[in-house]
């Protein structure tokens, strides 16, 4: 979580959140997370199953990059504010790719006595390449 929490009075539309890129996609990360998850479809750690099923390779798991925008999140902002989050999978993060994880402030509002922010979410890879995009709802002091 960042040092200095959020306050809905600072906070502008606009606003970028701290953004991070990740380590290049390894096949031992692929295999970690599927264990962590219980996730173990082949696609995405069994070479030859990828290739019969018409991929060039294994690849990320759609709830990995998920879990990653979750860190960008609860980087800035403590879990127990988050009030939603969603993504839709835009295209396979791919072995060996860095994906950076951005968001941005879209609109401030109050809802049930809280003061919220609404935040767009994507990861991209370096060519710019749009994986996941987003959004999440935080509360804010």
């Amino acid at each position: 979580m960042s040092a200095t929490l959020p306050n809905y009075d600072t906070v502008a539309v606009g606003d970028a959140l701290p953004s991070f890129e990740t380590p290049a996609l390894s096949r031992l990360t692929l295999a970690l997370y599927c264990g962590a998850s219980g996730d173990h479809n082949p696609i995405h750690v069994d070479s030859d199953f990828a290739r019969a099923a018409g991929q060039p390779d294994v690849f990320a798991h759609g709830m990995l990059s998920m879990a990653w925008l979750g860190r960008l999140l609860t980087n800035w902002a403590p879990p127990s504010a988050l009030r939603e989050f969603s993504v839709r999978f835009a295209a396979i993060t791919q072995v060996a790719e860095r994906i950076t994880c951005a968001g941005q402030v879209t609109e401030k509002f109050e809802r049930q006595g809280e003061r919220c922010v609404r935040v767009a979410l994507t990861t991209t890879n370096a060519e710019g390449v749009v994986k996941l995009a987003g959004e999440a709802v935080i509360a804010l002091a």
